[in-house]
């Protein structure tokens, strides 16, 4: 039986985590403000099935459908009630609860204030988002099971006015990077953090 590590409903795909998805989706591109219900197991192989569940279930789309390593990930995206039907016959098909899912775990959690010029662009080397700036702050946040990066981003973007500079959602841990002016980004900070915090109590967003 797959483990289920994370469960993640987004209630609106913000402008900026929308669009970075589209950046390396290999499916189908989501659209602002659509719905979106990411799914992570392991072992990763178990991901297909559920995708095909999914799928066949409600009206959606799938942008990402990865096996990595040991765990696999979809997400699909489309109106609330479509989402929400295709996760339901998912954990149907599992066998689970939404709160069966692995509660995030934060391994770092930091604001860089006042960014170096060198520092800048060092990080700007390894972005495929918006570019830091020096001057402007840094917020970095690291996390577990990966996939709750892009639960944490969509909520700091509703939140606060940021840039959306990296997120990282595969893999052994997630990460992200956000940057500007450092009241909106303790802003961020504060609904990211209060996301994952939903998250390890069981809620769902």
């Amino acid at each position: 039986m797959a483990d289920l590590r994370s469960f993640i409903f987004i209630d609106q795909l913000q402008p900026q985590t929308m669009c970075y998805l589209g950046t390396w989706v290999r499916g189908s591109l989501p659209r602002r403000g659509m719905a979106a219900q990411v799914v992570e197991v392991a072992p990763g192989l178990d991901i297909e099935p559920l995708t095909d569940v999914a799928l066949k279930h409600a009206r959606v789309q799938a942008g990402i459908l990865m096996v990595e390593r040991q765990f696999g990930y979809l997400e699909v995206h489309g109106s609330t009630d479509e989402v929400q039907a295709a996760a339901s016959a998912v954990l149907d098909s599992l066998g689970a609860l939404a709160s069966d899912a692995a509660a995030p775990q934060v391994l770092a959690s930091r604001i860089v204030t006042s960014l170096d010029h060198q520092h800048a662009f060092l990080v700007n080397r390894n972005k495929i988002g918006s570019m830091a700036l020096a001057g402007e702050s840094l917020f970095v946040l690291e996390m577990q099971p990966a996939s709750y990066a892009i639960l944490a981003v969509n909520e700091a973007e509703k939140a606060a006015d940021i840039k959306v500079v990296d997120y990282r959602m595969f893999g052994a841990t997630g990460r992200v990077y956000l940057s500007g002016r450092e009241a909106d980004v303790r802003q961020a900070v504060e609904a990211a953090e209060a996301a994952l915090a939903g998250a390890l109590a069981g809620g769902r967003r």
